[in-house]
């Protein structure tokens, strides 16, 4: 009689990243001018109270993140830097005096308000490309903000990208009434992990949505959240609200 004994692996589940985006902060300190609320000692707390990582997107206008802001934030970073923002000269030379853990680049101009539509890749591919090469030369990770289009995705792949971040503006505003809006970026996951990218997501996700989002999403590595958490956090305070997020992505 033959006995076959089987060993079962049993994986740890793929656990997502919270990064804290900052940048309204800097809008309210702003506001009244000064150092209050002090942007610096506010990223400090969020990585003493469990962030993963901290995210600025440095405008040209200034507007809420300056330039000088994040040459400061980066100097206490013990978790991971991410810094969002069109590649223009500006955000290459804070790239190459901060040297962040990730640089996500975003197609929106200084005159958009918030980052509301991914990259067109293959309208932009040269000089992608060419940004793509010199982010991965100064030793940073590259992701670029795109939508959920198969097509996009592989090209961003070939161009050398580390990872993508899906823009989530049109899931977060469907959802309420159509939990099935989900679909696309499920399906855009596959393709990127097909090839060999990894996945980060951002913008209007809440406590609303983002346990949903990452139950369909395995694979999803990180998720960088501002306007809602920050909001959240005049109600729960910034130690509960970052708790209650991570808790959503575990």
């Amino acid at each position: 009689m033959e006995f076959r004994i089987e060993f079962v692996i049993l994986k740890k589940n793929h656990v997502a990243k919270l990064s804290v985006n900052i940048n309204k902060i800097a809008t309210i300190r702003n506001a009244r001018g000064g150092q209050t609320p002090n942007v610096v000692q506010f990223a400090i707390d969020c990585q003493t109270f469990g962030a993963d990582g901290i995210t600025v997107h440095p405008r040209p206008d200034e507007r809420h993140i300056t330039y000088k802001d994040t040459l400061e934030i980066s100097e206490i970073i013990t978790t991971e830097f991410n810094i969002e923002g069109y590649p223009d000269s500006r955000y290459f030379d804070l790239l190459k005096q901060t040297k962040p853990t990730q640089a996500t680049l975003v197609p929106d101009g200084p005159t958009v308000l918030t980052s509301n539509a991914g990259w067109d890749v293959k309208a932009n591919e040269k000089a992608l490309s060419k940004w793509i090469e010199e982010i991965k030369n100064l030793g940073i990770r590259c992701a670029l903000f795109i939508e959920p289009y198969h097509d996009q995705i592989e090209l961003a792949a070939k161009l050398g990208a580390d990872r993508i971040e899906l823009y989530t503006g049109p899931f977060a505003a469907q959802f309420p009434l159509n939990p099935e809006c989900i679909t696309p970026y499920i399906d855009a996951c596959k393709v990127a992990v097909e090839c060999g990218l990894e996945i980060n997501a951002g913008h209007d996700l809440s406590l609303e949505n983002l346990k949903y989002f990452k139950q369909q999403m395995p694979r999803l590595d990180e998720v960088s959240i501002g306007h809602a958490l920050i909001s959240d956090a005049l109600y729960y305070g910034i130690e509960n609200t970052i708790y209650l997020y991570k808790r959503c992505l575990d």
